[in-house]
């Protein structure tokens, strides 16, 4: 079961504040920032969409209000979503803030059929939280995410099993998860539009135009996703660490930046050394403001979850950079992830080092994060306080995507 809460972000806003029920709303990150996130479906009549500027949105729905977004809210009210789901399935994964799979199986004797059980389950999160979601049913995630887009808003879908074929053959390319429009261009380039000419493919063609991802994508044109719904907590090993933040306003200073650099550094970091990582890789991620997003990476010599090196790596890289036009959002990561101590430091000045980084995060996990932090973040006009609205793709701590691409 694949379980899609319906404009998550402005039905809590609705929900929380009666005097917005029934109107057209947009969720915006903060006062200064300019980017729809996500719109209520009386907003989306007008044709108001993620990512438009509030003069865009504005145009198209002249009656439009804009509400900042409440990061703390929408964490709360997903927490609350996922342990509704664990009284039918002790199989839940935390897909993204508004997105859950649940595997089913076996639950029968307790909930009856597929279709009743996702029916309770719209029931309690309505009656609970005031919200509604829309629920798809299917022998995999893949086709369980494509039944529950299939009819929004407040939906149920199944696909069962002696359907999936007839389903799949008319069915466009892009309507899978995992198949953007990129790829789309491609596989019509080849005489394929359908999922059904997708499933009759020659898989060596496909193999020899997209590399390993070809059987992929034939099996996906199938209907077959082999890949099994993790429940939280056991996930695999992490891949990477990492942060980003949407500015409040484009910044085109290279020192504020700098800033938020070492923000992100230092949150990367003390994720890091909470859970016993070190990456060897540092990855800085920038995005105009025209939504132009690339990324460029280093490899260090040791694997590192010190501040100061992730830091120094990540500015170096910025150093190298000519922006083209103002930021909007700045990312650091580290990969290629081990898990221990790493190279043991043996001069004086690298063992305080550690003990003050040890001492930093002991207090900031006590009394709470950023009580403790380096000075230059807060130097006068940095304006490096959190600012977006929380990412769709968040998850609860420790919990690892696994997409069914």
């Amino acid at each position: 079961m694949h379980l899609d809460m319906n404009a998550f972000f402005a039905s809590v806003e609705q929900r929380c504040y009666p005097n917005l029920r029934g109107k057209p709303i947009a969720v915006i990150g903060s006062a200064h920032r300019t980017v729809v996130t996500t719109a209520s479906y009386e907003a989306r009549k007008f044709g108001v969409k993620t990512g438009m500027n509030k003069y865009e949105a504005k145009r198209a729905c002249p009656g439009l209000i804009f509400v900042v977004g409440d990061n703390r809210k929408y964490i709360d009210i997903s927490v609350r979503i996922l342990n509704i789901l664990k009284d039918f399935s002790p199989k839940v994964e935390a897909y993204s803030i508004d997105e859950a799979f649940v595997d089913i199986t076996g639950t029968g004797a307790l909930f009856g059929e597929p279709a009743s059980l996702a029916s309770k389950v719209k029931e309690r999160i309505r009656g609970e939280l005031g919200l509604t979601c829309s629920v798809g049913i299917a022998p995999n995630k893949l086709l369980a995410k494509l039944a529950s887009d299939m009819q929004k808003p407040d939906g149920l879908v199944e696909i069962r099993e002696v359907d999936v074929a007839s389903v799949l053959e008319p069915l466009p390319v892009g309507e899978l998860f995992g198949i953007g429009p990129k790829l789309t261009i491609h596989l019509s380039s080849l005489g394929v539009a359908t999922c059904g000419e997708l499933a009759r493919f020659p898989v060596s063609i496909l193999r020899e135009r997209f590399g390993i991802i070809g059987e992929r994508l034939k099996l996906m044109g199938q209907g077959i996703d082999p890949s099994p719904v993790v429940p939280i907590g056991e996930e695999g090993e992490a891949k990477s660490v990492g942060h980003s933040t949407t500015l409040k306003r484009d910044i085109s200073e290279r020192g504020v930046i700098k800033r938020h650099i070492l923000k992100l550094s230092e949150m990367v970091g003390a994720r890091a050394r909470r859970y016993g990582l070190m990456g060897r890789k540092v990855t800085l991620t920038l995005r105009y403001h025209d939504f132009f997003t690339f990324g460029r990476q280093k490899t260090l010599s040791i694997p590192t979850n010190d501040t100061r090196a992730i830091y120094s790596t990540a500015t170096s890289i910025f150093d190298s950079l000519r922006l083209k036009s103002a930021v909007r959002l700045v990312g650091v990561a580290i990969s290629d992830i081990s898990k221990g101590t790493g190279q043991l430091d043996l001069f004086e000045d690298g063992i305080k080092r550690e003990k003050l980084l040890k001492a930093i995060d002991e207090i900031n996990r006590e009394i709470g994060e950023f009580t403790i932090t380096w000075a230059s973040i807060c130097d006068e006009g940095a304006d490096i306080e959190g600012s977006g609205v929380i990412s769709p793709a968040w998850r609860p701590e420790g919990v690892k995507r696994v997409d069914v691409r």
